[in-house]
């Protein structure tokens, strides 16, 4: 057995979910807790009030997905799949082609629109670089920002076989235009939720991390070997603060969702605490691993052998994590993207 079959576990392919619950806050919720016996709840989303405290700092990330998926045209008339990554510099943009090999530099492309795959007047791109990676630098002509609403589509998961509109696959609270993926476990919030929260006395913050392609990217042989790809990351002043009051004075800091942690974590310094402003992380948090800046967990049901999986493993224990996966697998909950959640918490009350 290697390391990477300690990763996994059995998923019936209907327990995928297509679609998001209505209303959001709808979704199943597991609470399961880090110490102590091994001890679930099945609840909902909504009841999330009844497992908070006033004075708890939850950490949501307002980054917002872009229509990152285009179609593009060779001179040949061959087509080819774009997926941006993120934009290195005005019209300068990192993205994955697919097929790749078709697409060498000084490779020229149009883009097509979606509706009729008919060419769009004055936007075209060129394959100026290959990254280490294989991921191909594109300089665009034209304004991409200003025709990426009519051109981009969703770049769902490939285990989304549904069309599902982009405002679904988009927190109630992005604001930043960056990511290619859905920081999936806000999916769960409503306005609503937020305001019983906010009315209660947890103090809610923001950060920026904007999701890469590497979210879909499996892990493959030598786990010691994986490489994250490299995601852009903005801490406020406010958040970092707020985090680091609240750890000083014994208060608990619940992230929402892998990419919370993983940008905490990554800013936090020994003697410092969080720090705030930008930075870029390759962060691959596995066991063992001692967090530093988080006290608890709201996130989703994550693919087997993957680094997501892997996070959730080092923070609630590899054995704790499995038994509670197999428990939601026998118990019916939806996977993935789109399904149910769990909150993971220092100790039953």
């Amino acid at each position: 057995m290697t390391e990477l079959d300690l990763y996994d576990y059995h998923l019936p392919p209907e327990q995928i979910a297509q679609a998001g619950a209505e209303p959001r806050d709808a979704a199943r919720m597991m609470v399961v807790y880090r110490e102590g016996p091994f001890r679930v709840e099945h609840r909902q989303v909504r009841d999330l009030p009844e497992f908070l405290r006033p004075g708890d700092v939850l950490v949501f990330n307002e980054s917002k997905v872009i229509p990152a998926r285009l179609l593009a045209q060779k001179p040949t008339g061959g087509r080819v799949e774009v997926l941006l990554v993120r934009e290195k510099a005005p019209g300068l943009w990192e993205a994955l082609l697919g097929p790749a090999r078709r697409a060498p530099v000084g490779t020229r492309l149009r883009l097509l629109s979606p509706k009729d795959l008919r060419p769009v007047e004055g936007l075209e791109a060129e394959v100026v670089g290959v990254e280490p990676d294989g991921v191909r630098l594109l300089r665009f002509q034209g304004d991409l920002s200003a025709h990426l609403q009519a051109v981009g589509e969703v770049p769902l998961p490939p285990y989304i076989k549904a069309q599902i509109p982009l405002e679904r696959y988009q927190t109630v609270y992005a604001k930043r235009p960056g990511s290619v993926a859905a920081p999936t476990a806000g999916l769960h919030f409503t306005p609503e939720l937020l305001a019983r929260l906010e009315a209660m006395g947890v103090e809610l913050r923001f950060l920026t991390l904007h999701v890469g392609p590497g979210t879909f990217r499996p892990v493959k042989g030598d786990v010691e070997k994986h490489e994250m790809h490299a995601e852009p990351f903005e801490i406020p002043e406010a958040t970092a603060l707020a985090v680091n009051r609240a750890r000083a004075e014994g208060r608990r800091v619940v992230a929402v969702g892998t990419t919370v942690v993983r940008a905490l974590e990554s800013a936090f310094r020994e003697g410092e605490g969080v720090v705030p402003g930008e930075g870029e992380t390759r962060l691959f948090i596995r066991p063992p691993y001692t967090f530093r800046a988080i006290d608890a967990l709201f996130t989703n049901f994550h693919l087997p052998r993957s680094t997501l999986l892997m996070l959730v493993a080092a923070f609630l224990g590899r054995e704790r994590t499995l038994a509670a996966y197999r428990l939601a697998v026998a118990e019916g909950y939806r996977f993935y993207s789109l399904g149910d959640a769990m909150l993971i918490l220092p100790k039953a009350p």
